[in-house]
């Protein structure tokens, strides 16, 4: 199912539903932006999430704007492992509720 060809159809996703995606650029251009928080650590924590969530287009527009921001293979190397711990985390502690 997965075909990164599927973001090129994007325009055509808001030709037919404009002010939903306009709302939700803006969203998305407002969180990501520099603040007190640097874009290139938000696009490391949005990293972190895709990698949660396993959404391949969320890991390839990401990674490359984290690489645009500054990221570095080292930095996008520990990321992976902040996102392993966070999944492993929630195994566990979701494991308490098998227990009596």
């Amino acid at each position: 199912m997965y075909d990164a060809a599927n973001l090129r159809k994007l325009p055509a996703l808001k030709g037919l539903a404009p002010e939903a995606m306009g709302a939700f650029e803006a969203l998305d251009k407002a969180a990501l932006a520099d603040g007190a928080i640097p874009r290139k650590y938000k696009e490391l924590m949005a990293l972190a999430v895709a990698l949660t969530t396993q959404c391949p287009y969320c890991l390839e527009v990401h990674r490359e704007a984290a690489k645009k921001a500054g990221a570095t293979e080292q930095e996008l190397a520990e990321t992976v492992f902040v996102a392993v711990a966070l999944r492993a985390g929630a195994a566990l502690t979701h494991g308490t509720h098998l227990l009596p």
